[in-house]
């Protein structure tokens, strides 16, 4: 009998070798939020009701597709402190529509109002993935919106146009961008382009007869423990990833009075 239980433990565990790993579920790894001042223009950056820009970044980890890939983006939140100040008064806009026949090329460069950078990923035939960066710039548009143009020009060739809009969340937050990502092919018949990474910087500032445009100011007042910030990913089949951070509270106002 004690032979037996040894033979079909060892059995047991060549049958779990033999089966496929379990994909990884996806998770957001490696996010970070700051406020940053925006080039160019001085008195921004982490000042109690100043202009700044927010730089964020992070990565999307899973293998649930075929060469180890996560599933694809369909929508993406941010969620930004109660107080914050988006005002698009004054900057030129862009539409989805330029975007796809023109690029960048057809809009005005002063209605950007956040670049950076995007990691993307897709299986084209068999074997490993192929992994590129891509150029990311976001623009206002007509009403208040916001349009993001995605470009991964080679190898993987697949520009994105993803359309944006405002909402306000409840509180501790103020001011949600809600981006929805549709699915897109690099080549016909290879899988959807999964989104790997993002990097962007977030804000603008512009003058234009003789007075100054800041997109989005820091709120007038921090909350103790910092500035809360929320950022929310949901993938193609309904997962959905919810990703806290904290940014330090600024030391000054805009006035100059330390805090």
């Amino acid at each position: 009998m004690r032979r037996a239980w040894w033979m079909y433990a060892v059995l047991a565990m060549l049958a779990a070798l033999a089966l496929p790993a379990a994909a990884q579920a996806a998770q957001v790894t490696g996010v970070k939020a700051a406020i940053v001042p925006i080039p160019g223009f001085a008195e921004t950056g982490n000042i109690l009701g100043a202009g700044a820009d927010v730089e964020i970044e992070g990565k999307l980890e899973g293998d649930e597709l075929p060469g180890g890939l996560p599933l694809q983006t369909r929508r993406l939140v941010l969620y930004f402190p109660a107080g914050t100040k988006i005002d698009p008064a004054g900057f030129p806009t862009c539409t989805a529509e330029k975007l796809e026949i023109k690029g960048p090329e057809g809009c005005s460069k002063q209605s950007r109002i956040a670049d950076g950078t995007v990691g993307v990923a897709d299986q084209i035939g068999q074997g490993e993935a192929t992994r590129e960066t891509g150029a990311l710039e976001v623009y206002a548009t007509p009403g208040g919106g916001v349009v993001a143009y995605a470009n991964a020009a080679a190898p993987i060739s697949a520009q994105i146009v993803i359309l944006a809009h405002w909402e306000t969340a409840p509180a501790p937050y103020g001011p949600k961008l809600t981006f929805e990502i549709p699915l897109v092919e690099s080549v016909p018949g290879a899988l959807a382009v999964s989104g790997t990474a993002l990097h962007v910087k977030a804000g603008a500032a512009i003058k234009k007869g003789g007075k100054t445009y800041y997109y989005g100011r820091v709120p007038a007042k921090c909350p103790r423990g910092g500035f809360p910030g929320k950022g929310e990913v949901t993938l193609e089949g309904g997962q959905n990833i919810v990703t806290e951070v904290k940014v330090p509270c600024p030391t000054r106002s805009l006035k100059g009075k330390k805090k």
